[in-house]
């Protein structure tokens, strides 16, 4: 079982000194069967008057910051070490009466996962929901898994992906106009997307280790990533990560899981100051893999 690190700084710089009101962190991996949180350390200057946890709605772990005096820059830095089980597709195994689609979830469970199946977002003359159909079956019946997967991978295969500066995540029918988006605003597509054929779908934010990005040195640039994940009656929450067309958890860190993108935001807070003593913020993200010979990689 591979042990991945990741190390992740922001830095938010001011033209004059600044106060900073509450922040809130999400940097702490879920611990489950297939990743285990082996060590973690939370470094912040200046220093906090106080760092508290809590666990939200979802029970993801965060991390509340309230601080004391002022300072013209703003630094968070955090790092994590995880044991991490590799799950591939398509070992994950569904329901009999769920492994043909369309199919109904259990009443007990539909109850519970009634807020991830409905659309949030406007979609008048549902486009979504014809593009996610084109990859339905015209016989009636579809593999559940085999139609998950191809929606998956025709994002990957037929939209670009793109940086974007700008915080926030563009509505999903933005993203089938333009075909391009970030992995928030591919997760956020494929959620849409399957939420029209009735399945129910969670935002995931965290990290992604990129095998073929190995090099040397460290580069620069590296950012959280995001996918989502689909619930299977019998496999559970399954991952799918539209921007890199991988199925299952394979190189896929979990920090955290939300109904909607913006209930899953890795780092959020306030400054008392004026708008333009903003200078900007910089990123950098890097995950290491420790097994065997120790590689670096960033997304």
């Amino acid at each position: 079982m591979p042990i991945f690190s990741v190390k992740h700084t922001t830095v938010y710089r001011y033209t004059q000194p600044v106060t900073f009101g509450e922040h809130r962190l999400m940097f702490r991996p879920r611990d489950s069967f297939d990743q285990r949180l082996l060590d973690h350390a939370l470094f912040v200057d200046p220093e906090p008057k106080e760092v508290r946890w809590i666990h939200d709605v979802f029970g993801n772990c965060v991390a509340v910051i309230d601080f004391k005096g002022s300072g013209d820059e703003l630094r968070f830095v955090t790092d994590i070490r995880l044991d991490h089980t590799p799950q591939h597709a398509p070992d994950f195994r569904i329901d009999e009466a769920a492994l043909s689609y369309p199919f109904s979830y259990d009443p007990d469970e539909a109850t519970d996962l009634t807020q991830t199946i409905e659309r949030h977002h406007p979609d008048d003359g549902d486009e979504i929901g014809k593009w996610a159909r084109q990859f339905v079956s015209a016989r009636g019946h579809t593999e559940t898994g085999k139609l998950l997967m191809t929606l998956c991978y025709a994002i990957h295969e037929s939209f670009v992906y793109s940086r974007r500066t700008e915080s926030g995540t563009q509505p999903p029918l933005m993203t089938l106009h333009l075909r391009r988006g970030t992995c928030r605003d591919f997760a956020l597509f494929m959620m849409e997307a399957v939420r029209s054929l009735g399945f129910a779908a969670r935002f995931v934010t965290g990290y992604v280790y990129v095998p073929n990005r190995d090099s040397a040195s460290v580069l620069g640039g590296g950012s959280t990533h995001a996918w989502c994940q689909v619930y299977l009656p019998g496999a559970g929450w399954v991952e799918f990560d539209p921007t890199n067309g991988i199925v299952g958890n394979r190189d896929l860190i979990r920090v955290a899981v939300a109904r909607h993108p913006g209930q899953a935001i890795p780092l959020s807070g306030s400054y008392c100051g004026s708008a333009s003593s903003f200078l900007g913020m910089t990123v950098e993200v890097k995950v290491v893999k420790e097994a065997g010979t120790n590689k670096i990689s960033i997304f």
